[in-house]
Formats: structure tokens, C-alpha cells, sequence
């Protein structure tokens, strides 16, 4: 014999117990003011005690929006992301919201179908960092057009009207460069990710425009280009670099994933860091303190681009911007030196 589903408990059956309208049950169980303390108090309990769920989807039928924040991210299992995650659900959930992850593992078919299910459950912000693959983004134009707030981190679009939170990427590359540079560096490598993405683009122009500046010409053999940034390309790129016959002395990663793969892979071949080879990544992951040496990097304030993002999507809705807002907020980055790269002391 199959079990019988527990009945779904509605406001109805709240009303027919305590002999209240549907309507003193609605305003009670929303805190309004309107209805005294007293009443409040046994209403909620009683809508405790008999299981009672509010229905959002059908709050959110009714008001084409619901209190769920959406996250649209490439890889959940990248420590930046898992960061920029908790800065986003910390604020989301200290100010009554919901947030709905989905990653498209860099995929951008996987993004355009994550972007329409967020907007198919009506979701009142979006926050969204591109996939290494995303060159067009018409599929969040779907947002904008409806006065959803999207807010891009990191990996932004520079076509589409928008709030951004960025850091300077130029100015960091430049500096992680330099740093090398001052440790006595003349070959310098650079682990670049995909180029029609903006932060990679300005982390390449951050490395080359350093070189410039300190009279050392770029060498096109020691910029690698990289699909994912992944630690298995690392690994590779390290063996060719390292198997040259004028084998850099320096490698600037635009990740900490590779970086630490290329601190590990010369390691391998017995290649002493930083004396032989020094090594500085990017983002400050809990990975670059943990490899030995320790590695180098640039701090990346993920929790806070978080935080601030989901501001913007609530300032959006109580200020009622105008459609198509273009919004772009900095956050400060610093060198963080550590063994893999520090040769003067």
C-alpha cells in the first residue's frame, strides 16, 4: 500500500482553525503592523505547528520577482569563486535573501542556459562572472531589459551597460612584473589566459608595458596563452619553458592554479626557485601558502566583490534605477611576496 502525502498546509486551513480571515492570516505571518502583537504570535505558532511553508513561487508569480539572488559563475571549485560566493550569500542572507548558484564550467553554451533558468525563476539580481568561452552576451540582455540588476565581477563584459566590480588588473600585472624585475629577472614568462576576456587581456598589457618600462623587450616565446589557466596546463608550459635553450629566469601567472603547477614542475627537474626560477600567481588562493616554497601572488578581495555586488543589487531595487545603468566600482590589490620569488632580502 503506497503512503498518503502529507497534505500541503495552507493559509486556509490557518484561517478555519483559528477563525481569522485569510487576510489577518496573510498580514500576521508578514509581520505587518497592522495586526496586533498577540495575533501575530498565535498565528505564527499555530502556521508552525501545523507545517506551514509560505509558497515564494507563487509570491513571485504574483510580483514577477521573488527575493532570490542568482549567482552565474564558471567554476565553483575555484577558491576565488567559493569566496566571492560567501561575500555574495553573507549580505544576501543578512538582508532576508535567497541566492540560487549554477556554474557553467567555463562552458558559454552552459552559461546561456544557467542565465535563462535564473531568469525563468524570476530572480531580482544576478551577479556573474563570464566563462572563459563567453564572447557574446546577449543572453543577459534579458535582464537589463526587464530592470533586473546584473552585476559582473571580475570577468566583465566591456559592451553591455551594467554595474562592474573589478579590480585594476593593468596596475596589478605591472606591479607582480616589476617585483620580478627587482629580484634581478630579465626573462620573464607570462601565463596568459584567454584574450577576448578583459582581465586578461589587462593583465597582459600590465606584463608587457613593465618590461617596456624597464628596458627589457618582450619575447613572444615566453607569453603562453592558456585555454582554462588549469594546473595541468601549467605543467606543460613549464616543461617547454624550462627544455628552451634560453629558459626564462622569471614566470608571472595570471592564476595561482598555474603557478603553482610551474613552482612544482621545475621542482621536478630540479630547478631551484627562486635562485633558478621565480614564480609570482595571482589571486592569493589558500594553495599559495601551502606549495613550497611559498608562493607569490596579488590579493584579490574576493569577499569583497561579493558583498559589494549584492549592495548594488539592493540599492538598485530601493533607489529604482534607471534601466541600463553602467556602474563600474575598483577595489585596491597588493603585492604579496613570499619565498617563490623573493631573491633580495
Amino acid at each position: 500500500m503506497s503512503k498518503k502525502k502529507n497534505k500541503v498546509v495552507t493559509i486556509y486551513d490557518i484561517a478555519n482553525q483559528l477563525n481569522y480571515s485569510p487576510s489577518t492570516i496573510s498580514r500576521a505571518l508578514k509581520n505587518h503592523k497592522s495586526i496586533g502583537k498577540d495575533t501575530t504570535k498565535q498565528i505564527q505558532e499555530t502556521a508552525k505547528k501545523l507545517g506551514y511553508r509560505p509558497n515564494s513561487l507563487a509570491a513571485s508569480l504574483r510580483n514577477n520577482r521573488s527575493n532570490n539572488i542568482g549567482i552565474l559563475i564558471a567554476r565553483i571549485n575555484r577558491p576565488f569563486i567559493s569566496s566571492l560566493i560567501s561575500g555574495v550569500e553573507n549580505s544576501a542572507r543578512a538582508a532576508g535573501y535567497n541566492v540560487l548558484i549554477s556554474q557553467s564550467d567555463d562552458n558559454y553554451k552552459n552559461e546561456v542556459a544557467n542565465a535563462k533558468a535564473l531568469y525563468d525563476s524570476r530572480v531580482c539580481g544576478i551577479v556573474a562572472s563570464l566563462s572563459m568561452e563567453t564572447k557574446n552576451v546577449d543572453h543577459f540582455k534579458q535582464f537589463i531589459e526587464q530592470d533586473i540588476p546584473v552585476v559582473f565581477v571580475d570577468r566583465v563584459p566591456s559592451d553591455l551597460n551594467s554595474y562592474r566590480v573589478i579590480i585594476d588588473n593593468y596596475s596589478a600585472a605591472y606591479k607582480a612584473t616589476e617585483h620580478l624585475i627587482q629580484q634581478g629577472c630579465k626573462r620573464i614568462a607570462h601565463f596568459a589566459g584567454a584574450q577576448h576576456l578583459n582581465v586578461y587581456k589587462l593583465r597582459k598589457n600590465g606584463y608587457i608595458d613593465a618590461l617596456k618600462a624597464h628596458d627589457i623587450a618582450p619575447d613572444k616565446d615566453l607569453l603562453i596563452y592558456m585555454n582554462t589557466l588549469s594546473f595541468e596546463e601549467g605543467k606543460e608550459a613549464t616543461s617547454k619553458l624550462l627544455n628552451m635553450k634560453n629558459p626564462p629566469d622569471g614566470i608571472f601567472s595570471s592564476n595561482d592554479t598555474a603557478a603553482v603547477s610551474a613552482i612544482m614542475q621545475a621542482k621536478e627537474k630540479g630547478v631551484k626557485i627562486p635562485d633558478e626560477l621565480a614564480v609570482i600567481g595571482f589571486n592569493d588562493d589558500p594553495l599559495a601558502s601551502i606549495v613550497e616554497p611559498a608562493l607569490s601572488t596579488i590579493s584579490h578581495p574576493a569577499m569583497k566583490m561579493g558583498e559589494l555586488s549584492t549592495k548594488r543589487i539592493l540599492e538598485h531595487a530601493d533607489k529604482e534605477m534607471e534601466k541600463g545603468v553602467s556602474e563600474i566600482t575598483i577595489l585596491d590589490t597588493e603585492v604579496i611576496i613570499r619565498a617563490s620569488s623573493q631573491r633580495i632580502k
